[in-house]
């Protein structure tokens, strides 16, 4: 697949002093690069620049309006500290590229989202990092009610009309008054813009001095802190949205202060407010339908759920099946989403073995580039020595220095070769087991995040008169390794000890596993078991 990318690199002063190269960084990328077919349009340059802050810097910001202006789709580094050592600013650009539909490629750690298991494996990781956030959030949360049952202040800014003594709510004398005020305005006119306006026109404002407006007018009334009976832990955050949201009434605890208007007045407010929210046409969300523009009837007709039906439905032929039990169908064969014990015991060993070639190769160079650096060294210290003169020293380092030219190119060639099939075999290790505990996750995750996984997958849903069909574009236990291409091992050039370095034979560097799966299971309520069939 043609596709144009840059290659990032950033390699710190103590990088350097480690004898981390930059050149070395930018052929091991750009061979990568090379191997998929991609083209190379930009490289980035941060050189002895600490990974801790780099989203200002100037070549990171070329590179995300490069990113944003489509001139290049995909970002090529060796690992993800090069990218950024701040784990904020790895999540920023990591939730930049997705929104630009761009691919993060990390050789290191063998992560490429341009694959179907790369945005799988990413897609699983953000879920369950969603997941953990939030059952943190709810540990932290459930202190809470503790302290404020007991009486203890819980943070936050006091009420208006209200100041905090002595970890105590009391009424604010110069507050107060507005808020009881605002009450008796709204008892009078009933419209809370009609209240913000008059409390503005009279020169009052909010603490942080700002004009009322209808939203703080509708807060404060329903706020029963007034009356007295301060409510807290009822509010949470949706970490998506940002938005407010309330918690269920039985979370709620109250403690009771010193009211500073009437409980009469009140409750009459709260009714006309109430009564006017009710009122007003409820403005429903809209269902996320996790197989929505993926579902088809066995006619070839797209299925859709209309407003009015719990099904999916051909309006074609008629053909309908409960949006309840599709998702209860695919559900179930998560379970079959992974390779049998005797398969991934065949698969990983074919992996090793793969790779093993590799890195044999790879150590093989290292050690070569090692000698001939020690024989340019020792051809050095005669030279410096007076035993060899200026001629005699340039006669017999031009071999050497072809030769550790060559190690230099091949070096990272070997390694671009290790990391594409780390990418393609090793990472779907990640996600067989990942996707082993899918099935039991599933029902906790939100439902946005089900449908990303969905999408990630799920090629299409077939159904017909008595039976599913589902088509993966993933799918595990589909297929096995691609074959290496007969002839064993080609010679690539001589070594110092006479003997020749041979690179294994028919690398595939777009090498993938992402063969397409079925699953074919009859309709029923009951447990789908219908094993998953290869494609």
């Amino acid at each position: 697949m043609s596709k144009t990318v840059g290659i990032w690199i950033r390699v710190s002063t103590e990088d350097q002093v480690r004898g981390e190269s930059p050149e070395t960084h930018h052929k091991r990328a750009a061979a990568y690069a090379e191997a998929k077919g991609w083209t190379v349009a930009e490289v980035y340059r941060l050189e002895a620049v600490s990974g801790k802050a780099v989203m200002a810097h100037p070549e990171a910001q070329r590179m995300l309006t490069d990113i944003r202006a489509g001139r290049i789709s995909g970002l090529v580094f060796s690992k993800l500290a090069r990218l950024a050592r701040n784990t904020r600013e790895l999540l920023d650009f990591a939730e930049i590229f997705r929104n630009e539909g761009a691919d993060l490629v990390s050789l290191q750690e063998a992560i490429d989202t341009s694959s179907p298991a790369g945005r799988l494996f990413f897609t699983m990781i953000a879920a369950m990092a969603q997941w953990e956030r939030e059952e943190i959030a709810e540990r932290v949360a459930a202190s809470v009610p503790v302290r404020a049952k007991l009486g203890k202040p819980i943070g936050g800014a006091a009420p208006f009309g209200y100041r905090w003594l002595d970890k105590k709510l009391v009424p604010d004398p110069e507050e107060a008054p507005v808020r009881v005020l605002l009450h008796e305005l709204f008892r009078e006119h009933r419209r809370k813009k009609t209240v913000a306006r008059i409390l503005n026109e009279r020169g009052h404002r909010t603490r942080n001095g700002s004009a009322f407006s209808d939203t703080t007018i509708s807060r404060l009334l329903l706020d029963p802190t007034a009356k007295g009976l301060h409510r807290a832990n009822y509010t949470k955050t949706d970490d998506r949205s940002k938005s407010w949201a309330l918690k269920p009434e039985s979370e709620w605890v109250y403690t009771e202060v010193e009211p500073i208007l009437s409980e009469a007045l009140w409750e009459e407010c709260t009714a006309i407010i109430t009564a006017q929210q009710q009122a007003a046409k409820p403005i429903t969300k809209k269902t996320v339908q996790l197989f929505a523009g993926l579902t088809f009837c066995g006619c070839g007709t797209k299925m859709y759920v209309p407003s009015n039906s719990p099904k999916y439905i051909c309006h074609d032929c008629r053909n309908k099946i409960p949006v309840a039990d599709l998702e209860a169908i695919f559900h179930e064969q998560l379970r079959d989403f992974v390779f049998s014990p005797e398969e991934i015991a065949r698969y990983l060993s074919e992996s090793d073995q793969s790779l093993k070639q590799r890195e044999e190769l790879l150590a093989l160079l290292q050690r070569e580039e090692r000698k001939v650096t020690a024989e340019a060294d020792k051809l050095y210290d005669l030279y410096q020595a007076g035993a060899i003169d200026k001629e005699g020293f340039g006669s017999r380092y031009k071999g050497i220095g072809e030769r550790l030219k060559q190690l230099g190119d091949e070096i990272p060639r070997t390694q671009a070769e290790i990391d594409a099939v780390r990418i393609s075999f090793l990472s779907q290790e990640e996600i067989i087991r990942e996707a082993q505990d899918l099935y039991t996750r599933w029902p906790m995750l939100p439902r946005e995040e089900q449908r990303q996984i969905v999408e990630a997958i799920v090629e299409r849903i077939v159904i017909h008169d008595g039976e599913v069909e589902i088509d993966l574009f993933f799918n595990p236990g589909s297929g096995s390794l691609p074959e290496p291409s007969p002839g064993g091992a080609t010679p690539s050039f001589p070594l110092t000890d006479g003997s020749w370095a041979t690179r294994p034979h028919g690398f595939i560097a777009a090498m993938s596993c992402t063969r397409a799966g079925k699953v074919t299971c009859a309709l029923a309520r009951a447990t789908v078991t219908s094993p998953v069939s290869s494609g």
